[in-house]
């Protein structure tokens, strides 16, 4: 399901033309609410009524579950989600009622379900930065590619390697080999795409299944904060996990790096660059030039350079864990009640004891919920239930930062710890 063939319908091609400002997405969102407004006129109407009836991205959190990230990154994130999806909306509003939508095809809260289902959905196509929806190519659930690093390594790999010569030496034979029909197969990034020569979206197994495995596709690299903005949903391991921390500005003054490369890694490790970049900042101006070729070799500056930088990155990494709202315990406790329990009332009896109950009843107050003891699952409302969903999906995200954090303190301890030895 393209823009192109939705357009096929001479009303819709006919007003979407009258508004050449917006861009390839929003018409994909307009066109796939205007055929759900088809009903089962629809030729995608099969495929149409087994889409999700809800999405958790960051454009659908409401106040509550964005308070709950509790780190300024991400609650940033969060807004500037929520900004974007109305600002298109209200953008788009013109063609709709041009295409004269039925009015509960015209809220806010139609329009982001559609674009929840562009963002989550679609797949990329050469010809549209739309993408494409393609029924059961989209059911297919993530698999995170390895560390990043494995893929710079691939693509070093790829680019110095003997795939680009037409011939191999096999038992004394030579044997011409495609290149690129190597590349799409042992050394393919990616596990999909559309190929013209067959007219069909394609998808190649990273991994040998047997008949009951789950068949997983790999999107592409996103940290966890990625994946939630754009796909509504995190991973428990994420290799590909960032965590960026508060830098005096001088820190960036002192190297070339750009601020995206300057973030601790998902097991606590500080990345290259911010590591060159601390090196290069604890150093004093008049001698970096000269330990310029150390840094940007990965070697350390000096013992006392190693050692104050560590401490720093240590410290700060504590202070920004006690400035946050609640603690990795208090979460762990937060986040167990809220798998362990089969209704909110258990869910409430479980929570009597914790210290973070002022998190409580702020949900509470936020859907007029006042005698929590009185309400059991059945009658909790339906949006009760998916901003508690949403919240359970804060909860894991900033427990998971937090944790982050705690293994770059413990990080930083066995480094100092082997400067003692």
């Amino acid at each position: 399901m393209t823009r192109e063939n939705v357009m096929e319908d001479e009303k819709l091609c006919f007003a979407v033309n009258r508004h050449s400002c917006l861009s390839s997405t929003q018409i994909l969102i307009v066109c796939l609410l205007y055929e759900m407004g088809k009903g089962k006129t629809s030729r995608w109407h099969p495929y149409l009524m087994h889409l999700p009836h809800t999405y958790d991205i960051l454009a659908m959190f409401g106040e509550f579950e964005k308070r709950a990230l509790q780190v300024d990154e991400a609650v940033w994130v969060t807004e500037k989600a929520i900004l974007k999806a109305k600002s298109e909306w209200k953008e788009s509003h013109a063609l709709m009622e041009d295409l004269m939508f039925r009015p509960q095809f015209l809220t806010f809260k139609a329009w982001v379900w559609a674009a929840a289902t562009i963002s989550s959905r679609t797949l990329h196509i050469p010809w549209d930065e739309a993408g494409c929806l393609c029924p059961v190519g989209d059911l297919f659930n993530y698999d995170a590619p390895g560390e990043e690093s494995d893929i710079e390594d691939l693509e070093h790999l790829l680019s110095n390697s003997s795939i680009h010569d037409t011939n191999l030496l096999n038992g004394g034979k030579n044997i011409m080999v495609d290149a690129e029909q190597l590349d799409s197969h042992s050394q393919r990034l990616t596990d999909g795409g559309f190929e013209e020569d067959v007219n069909a979206y394609c998808f190649y197994a990273r991994a040998h299944y047997k008949k009951g495995d789950q068949v997983l596709l790999c999107y592409g690299t996103y940290t966890n904060l990625e994946l939630l903005e754009h796909y509504g949903f995190l991973l428990q391991e994420n290799p590909n996990d960032k965590v960026f921390i508060p830098l005096e500005p001088t820190i960036y003054l002192s190297t070339s790096w750009s601020m995206e490369s300057l973030y601790i890694h998902h097991n606590g490790k500080p990345s290259f660059a911010l590591l060159a970049a601390l090196r290069l900042w604890a150093t004093p101006q008049n001698k970096r030039k000269s330990v310029g070729h150390l840094v940007y070799s990965g070697s350390q500056v000096s013992a006392d350079n190693e050692i104050f930088i560590t401490k720093w990155l240590s410290k700060t990494c504590a202070t920004v864990l006690k400035n946050l709202p609640t603690s990795i315990d208090e979460d762990t406790l937060l986040l167990n009640a809220m798998h362990s329990s089969q209704d909110f009332f258990t869910f409430m009896e479980i929570t009597k004891s914790m210290s973070s109950r002022d998190e409580i009843y702020t949900f509470l107050e936020a859907h007029d919920m006042k005698d929590a003891h009185s309400f059991t699952d059945e009658i909790l409302s339906r949006k009760a239930r998916r901003s508690m969903d949403r919240w359970k999906l804060a909860v894991q995200w900033r427990l998971k930062y937090k944790k982050v954090l705690f293994d770059s303190i413990s990080y930083c301890t066995e480094i100092l710890d082997s400067f003692i030895k």
